[in-house]
Parts: C-alpha cells; structure tokens; sequence
C-alpha cells in the first residue's frame, strides 16, 4: 500500500478550531498495491470534517446504515461526529485522496460554494485539477514554506469551486460502449504505462480512429491519452523515490527511459524537482496508515 499524508504541525490528532473561519489540518492520498483491504472505521465520526475524493477505483461505504459502492468521479463529505465506516479493495486498484479541516465559518463557506450539507456523496465527476490541488494541499503540509497555512485555505477554496462548477454542468451522459472503452484504455494504461505505447495503434487495434479516441478519452478522463501514460509514469516514479532504495538509473529503467537523464528532466519538468532532490525532500516521510 502507498500512503502519502501530511499533518498540520505533523500531528495526526484532530480538533475543532473555533477562532479561525478556516483551517485544514491534514491532507494526503491512499494507493492499494499489494494490500487487498483499506478499512476505515470511526463509530464517533471525528470532531473535524472530511471530504474523500475516488480517484481510481471504488470505495464501500456504509451510510445512514446502508453499504454504497462509490466509483471514482464522486467525493464523499463527511460532517463532524457523523460515522466514518468504509472500506477500499485491492482488486479494485483503487485510490482516494483526502482533506481534513475545521473552523468556525466552514458551513457557511461550503454553503456559500453550494456544496449540498444534506448527504454524503457528491458527483463531481473525474479530473486531474482534484488531484493536482489535493497534492499540493499535501505538500503545503509537509513543507510548512512561509504562509502555507493561509495557502491551504486559498487551495481548498478552489477546489471548492471547481467542485461546484462540475456538479452544476452535470456529470456527462456517455453510453455503455464508450464507458467500457474507456475503462479498457485506463486500465490498459496502467498496466504497460512503462513500455512504449501507440496511441495510433491502440485506437486502431480497438477499430476507433485516433481522433474520436482522444476526444472520449479526454472528455471523460479529463487529460488526454499521453498526458495520462505520463502522470502515471510520474506518480510510479514519486512512489519509488519515496519507498524504494532503488538507484535514479534503476527507476528510469523501470518506468520505460533508457536514459536516465531524459527521465530526470521529464521529471524536474512535471514536478518542480529533479529525482534526487525529490527524493531527499520527501523520501522515509510517509506515515504509517491509520
């Protein structure tokens, strides 16, 4: 299992802030990869509130005593002291990410960006602005730079807002057919993202034109095709820097470069840093999963 959180003045126990109107006090990303069950189970809920984001995968959660299969492409809003009872599995490849936070002003705030206060599970749809603003929630959190606290808030209250602006266009109405082609190249993608891969030759091996291809692929998926194998060989690359021992070289092979210096400025470029910086940034700094 890959786990990558980070905790505001690196402590895992929640509270309720009742001075600031806004405050986040942990956000991360769980990736089942060899274990075959995440579960998570708070029967007092916790005293702050929490927003999960499927972004691979589905979750099981039982709500208001009911369990509910939640795909990816839905955020799960949990308020304070409500029950927190679910569960992820590693079959499914599944992987969500998640934001804590409190304050004073916060139902007014999510009021304010129209996010419904009367359920669980908001259809937000997938894309990668999500997981780029909950990663960089996280990073704000490891780092602790200069102001990371007030640029927590400003980055939840984005994410609140392409959130609301996603639910308001509606969830796109695509056919079964084109849903499975899709589900087919995604997990394709991940499955041989590290050899070299033909967008031409995929599309015509599943007797679709490139074009059409990218297009669903792109409308659904919300990158297209290239930048998706891409991401998947940088969250890979991310994985191992940060659990493995594995030499710069060694990674690059394993991610499909043959030569290390190319997959060092592909990296520097979609990061900010280069591998050996990431990885001395962040590398032995995952905690243990709660």
């Amino acid at each position: 299992m890959y786990v990558n959180s980070g905790y505001l003045f690196n402590s895992r126990v929640p509270f309720k802030e009742n001075k600031k109107a806004l405050r986040i006090l942990s956000a991360g990303t769980y990736q089942l990869i060899s274990r075959p069950k995440l579960p998570t189970w708070r029967p007092k809920g916790r005293v702050d509130w929490q927003l999960v984001y499927i972004s691979a995968g589905e979750g099981h959660f039982y709500l208001d005593g009911h369990e509910v299969i939640v795909p990816a492409g839905n955020m799960v809003l949990y308020q304070p002291k409500q029950e927190q009872h679910y569960y992820f599995l590693g079959k499914d490849r599944s992987q969500y990410w998640f934001v804590h936070f409190t304050g004073r002003q916060v139902k007014s705030i999510l009021k304010h960006y129209e996010i419904p206060l009367d359920g669980y599970i908001l259809h937000t749809g997938i894309t990668y602005e999500y997981e780029d603003l909950f990663r960089r929630m996280r990073d704000e959190l490891l780092e602790c730079s200069f102001c990371y606290e007030e640029s927590l808030t400003y980055l939840l209250r984005e994410l609140l807002i392409i959130m609301s602006r996603r639910m308001k266009q509606g969830i796109p109405k695509i056919s079964g057919f084109v849903q499975k082609e899709i589900d087919h190249a995604e997990a394709y993608f991940k499955e041989h993202y590290n050899e070299e891969i033909s967008i031409e030759q995929y599309a015509a091996s599943r007797n679709m034109s490139t074009s059409w291809f990218t297009r669903c692929f792109r409308d659904i998926v919300g990158v297209p095709p290239l930048k998706y194998i891409l991401d998947q060989r940088m969250r890979n690359a991310q994985i191992l820097l940060e659990t493995s021992d594995s030499t710069i070289t060694e990674i690059a092979h394993t991610l499909g470069y043959e030569n290390p210096m190319y997959f060092s400025r592909v990296f520097r470029k979609a990061k900010g840093l280069s591998p050996s910086k990431y990885r001395k940034t962040y590398g032995g700094k995952l905690p243990d999963p709660s």
